[in-house]
């Protein structure tokens, strides 16, 4: 037997980003591999049904929001939470069942093996995308926005609008995602932001959900989603080219945080930010 010590496995945090989930998160949360992942956080952004109710008797880590945020306020609470429960790598997995958890092995091993720090499930590196139900105007639309992400950010991805995505700790605790939008855009942005920052992207095939009871942006949000992909691109162009410079895709996430996050959520703060003594307790909030 060798006498190497055998590197610690990575600590793997799911997060659900949640609203209305409550007839679908069951079956989400059955298919997730066991002995793969070490925690489950869902952030309910104001259900109107029993989604809190049944995260908790699953078991899984409830976050509550006072009022609804938005798809990419939700996520902001997710990845700062997980980056507290000093997780090295985080799952987006929407509630919905629209994804297929049992990939989540093959979702982290890019990132496991060191070849990329962003990994995309793409609905579109096999061949079923609108034989799994997705509508026309959303396979158009998808196609022609992953094309526009390609040409801009000189990537060569099947798809950029995927809700399953996996991320390393690295990448987490250098974009300032949290001057990101609080709509739908900040899935693009993430991306705009990965390629700015240097970070590798990889993709892994998985099947097309639709249906029903799975969460969808209806046409009118398609198009407003849409145009702020573009204005993403824009800003990155224009970032670029130095005609105007943009926080978003220059700054990192330790410059813009408060030094208490700094210290709670950052595996090596700043050694020169200690934190002042206080004979009162700090609560954080995300």
């Amino acid at each position: 037997m060798s006498d190497r010590t055998k590197p610690a496995a990575p600590r793997v945090v799911v997060v659900m980003p949640a609203y209305n989930a409550a007839k679908t998160i069951e079956r989400t949360y059955a298919d997730i591999p066991a002995g793969v992942v070490n925690q489950i956080i869902l952030v309910d952004d104001m259900s109107q049904d029993e989604t809190v109710e049944i995260a908790r008797q699953l078991g899984i880590e409830v976050i509550v929001h006072i009022q609804n945020r938005g798809y990419g306020g939700n996520q902001k609470t997710c990845y700062l939470r997980a980056l507290g429960t000093d997780a090295d790598i985080v799952v987006m997995l929407h509630p919905d069942y629209q994804y297929d958890s049992r990939l989540i092995p093959e979702l982290i091993r890019p990132i496991q093996d060191g070849r990329a720090d962003l990994v995309l499930g793409s609905r579109f590196l096999s061949s079923g995308a609108l034989a799994g139900g997705m509508p026309l105007y959303k396979f158009i639309a998808n196609r022609f926005l992953t094309i526009a992400e390609n040409l801009v950010l000189r990537q060569n991805l099947s798809e950029c609008h995927t809700g399953f995505r996996a991320y390393s700790r690295r990448l987490l605790e250098t974009l300032p995602f949290i001057l990101n939008s609080d709509d739908f855009v900040f899935d693009s942005q993430i991306i705009v932001q990965t390629v700015a920052f240097g970070f590798k992207i990889a993709e892994i095939a998985v099947p097309t959900r639709y249906f029903k009871e799975a969460s969808s942006v209806n046409f009118q949000r398609s198009i407003v989603y849409g145009l702020a992909t573009l204005s993403a691109l824009a800003e990155y162009i224009g970032d670029r080219a130095n005609l105007r410079p943009s926080p978003r895709l220059r700054k990192t996430l330790p410059q813009i945080i408060s030094r208490y996050h700094r210290q709670r959520l950052l595996r090596v703060p700043p050694t020169n930010d200690a934190e002042p003594a206080s004979p009162y307790p700090i609560t954080l909030e995300f």
